[in-house]
């Protein structure tokens, strides 16, 4: 087998895995919080604490990456992803499952910052957006089965089976990894670390997570948000200056001037924030307001990952012969309409309307990812891609995160704010009124109006991204190996 085929192979498993563990958790919440004694603000956090654990350490992780060696933090990373399963597997209180699943969350952040970058150094150029389309539908892949399988191992196991299931899967992949992988990349060797950016970047992402979680779901008072806010905007302020000064920074800002690079990552920072909680909101639809089981809603999600499928390494292909803009844009318009068409949903829609409409999102999402990440990835220096990567996958947690809060801060417009905490942590056992559930499907009509309206603000960067000047030669090193963002500037 062609090392880059090893290479696809193995980075698949871990962004599969990765994606699963991420979702694993939504539908089960109620359960594990129940069996585990949990209170509300706790059972968020179980949820939460895997995002801001893969979030901050996602920027710190893909510079160590440029230094020491992708392969080597990605197999690293999968060990820390299977000690952090077995560890939350193992929890007996609440405060001990949510430490254990930030630990999960560091290992998940080397697959997920690392998968990327390996492929891309594999790859020749001209196969680069087949290679992430396959990589990205696994990822997606996994997310989507992560709801599935949870619904059907709490039908007839223990919680603790939710994450039992990595334990064997991490073993394999750390030590295939360790066995088949090695250095192909370009490394900064020699380089110290920045460890002020590095503390700095994490007060920046940690109070942003926590700013938005507290204000979205009431936990702490406004002063408490306020204070968050101004802590945020400081250490977002001291990064950036400091990081323009230091000669060996965390982040190179000079990557944010490749106007390629920087319209691919602010794309997919709104694509994730208006996408993001799409699985959990209609998965709530499908429980609440039609009453369908766990499982059921799991199943009845199928047509969108079928379709995602089917356009996700189809897109990638094509976007290698004719360029990623085309290809992102039409995705995102085409994600737009699903979001419109979502937005008329209500109790009494037949499923037939709703499998055409998830039809329409899978098929947009397929056309947008797997183009944008090859544009993303395409448009940097060979050794700066750990920290690209890293970055990239940033913004897209970023993304995520926010889009569960833009949810709940958008329902409590429409609905009163204990309905809303009642859903969220008992499987919407207040839902049992015909009027209550006609109250929170209208709820999320207006939910998905607004993420159409964030969707369709991500094809402006999309379009203003540019086309990148076609190196010379082939492959992911040969074509790539100038060290300067130079040759790397999109023109129009």
């Amino acid at each position: 087998m062609q090392y880059k085929w090893t290479v696809l192979t193995v980075t698949t498993v871990g962004v599969l895995m990765s994606g699963i563990d991420g979702r694993i958790v939504v539908i089960g919440l109620p359960t594990v919080a129940a069996a585990l004694h949990a209170d509300a603000e706790q059972a968020i956090w179980f949820t939460q604490a895997y995002t801001i654990g893969s979030t901050v350490s996602l920027l710190f992780i893909g510079r160590v990456s440029d230094i020491v060696g992708r392969v080597r933090v990605y197999t690293i990373g999968f060990t820390i992803f299977t000690i952090g399963s077995t560890l939350t597997s193992l929890s007996s209180t609440p405060n001990f499952f949510i430490a254990s699943r930030i630990f999960q969350g560091v290992g998940s952040a080397a697959l997920f910052a690392n998968s990327a970058a390996i492929v891309t150094d594999a790859f020749p150029s001209n196969e680069l957006g087949r290679a992430l389309g396959i990589n990205s539908v696994a990822f997606r892949a996994g997310s989507m089965l992560g709801l599935t399988l949870s619904g059907l191992i709490l039908s007839v196991l223990d919680w603790r089976f939710l994450f039992y299931i990595n334990i064997p899967v991490g073993i394999f992949g750390t030590l295939w990894a360790r066995r088949r992988l090695h250095e192909v990349g370009m490394r900064e060797r020699g380089v110290p670390m920045d460890w002020v950016g590095f503390g700095l970047f994490s007060v920046f992402i940690t109070s942003l997570l926590l700013m938005l979680t507290f204000g979205a779901y009431g936990i702490a008072e406004v002063r408490g948000v306020a204070a968050l806010g101004i802590l945020t905007a400081l250490s977002l302020s001291g990064f950036v200056v400091y990081e323009r000064r230091t000669p060996y920074p965390l982040l190179d800002v000079g990557l944010l001037r490749i106007r390629e690079y920087a319209g691919g990552v602010t794309t997919q920072l709104l694509n994730a924030m208006a996408w993001g909680a799409f699985i959990l909101i209609l998965s709530l639809y499908l429980q609440l307001v039609k009453g369908l089981s766990p499982i059921e809603a799991g199943v009845s999600i199928i047509p969108f990952d079928i379709a995602f499928l089917v356009f996700g390494p189809a897109s990638g292909r094509l976007s290698d012969r004719f360029g990623t803009r085309p290809f992102t844009t039409a995705g995102l318009a085409v994600v737009t309409l699903s979001l419109l068409l979502l937005s008329t949903i209500g109790p009494d829609t037949p499923y037939a309307t709703l499998v055409a409409y998830l039809v329409v999102g899978g098929a947009g999402m397929g056309l947008f990812v797997s183009p944008n990440i090859s544009s993303i990835m395409g448009s940097v220096p060979a050794h700066r891609r750990g920290v690209a990567s890293g970055l990239r996958a940033t913004f897209f947690n970023v993304g995520f995160t926010m889009s569960f809060n833009i949810v709940i801060l958008i329902l409590a417009f429409f609905l009163p704010y204990s309905l809303i905490t009642g859903i969220i942590g008992s499987a919407g056992s207040g839902m049992a009124t015909v009027s209550d559930k006609a109250a929170f499907a209208n709820g999320l009509d207006n939910v998905y109006r607004v993420l159409a309206i964030i969707n369709a603000a991500a094809i402006l960067p999309s379009l203003l991204r540019g086309e990148r000047v076609k190196a010379q030669g082939v492959g992911g090193n040969a074509s790539d190996s100038n060290t300067g963002a130079e040759g790397l500037l999109p023109v129009d």
